[in-house]
């Protein structure tokens, strides 16, 4: 994974990373309404996060490929020094290979350096391997969700301080 570059999401990203993180859901099963499968924002993320403060979305590309990304974003209804964890999907040809580690080591702190202070995730059981590894990276369960994702198509919902 030495050969994978994260960096900020630019305009010319929106439509390889939209079609990852479609192609991934569909690869799951997840491809159903209440997800970011029929967000709209996905063909747009960059302009989502560059016209919101205090969020930030990263792509990793790998010898000048994009294969990945993730962020954290203040989504509405969540405390002030809380945000979530979105959108973190990478492409089949690099899972395994502990880049989506990577990946949330390098959101969360980015999220730190913002402010913020807990790390809130909405996933489902569809995406079991994902559920893991935010368990590892202490990550625990809550009853409901928080703040207004919009995303009711998700059933697992997670907090971690950070």
């Amino acid at each position: 994974m030495d050969a994978v570059i994260i960096r900020p999401i630019q305009l010319t990203d929106n439509t390889a990373i939209a079609h990852i993180i479609r192609t991934a859901l569909t690869e799951f099963g997840a491809n159903k309404p209440g997800t970011v499968f029929y967000d709209d924002t996905t063909d747009h993320l960059f302009e989502l996060f560059a016209s919101t403060p205090k969020s930030g979305y990263f792509i990793a590309e790998r010898d000048g490929v994009i294969v990945g990304g993730a962020g954290y974003f203040p989504t509405e209804g969540l405390p002030e020094t809380t945000c979530e964890l979105v959108k973190m999907y990478l492409n089949a040809s690099v899972r395994g290979m502990g880049l989506g580690r990577k990946m949330i080591d390098y959101v969360l702190a980015e999220a730190k350096k913002a402010g913020y202070t807990e790390v809130y995730l909405e996933t489902m059981p569809e995406l079991n391997k994902a559920v893991k590894v935010y368990e590892q990276f202490g990550f625990h369960y809550l009853e409901g969700p928080m703040g207004n994702s919009g995303h009711n198509g998700c059933d697992i919902w997670m907090l971690r301080k950070i």
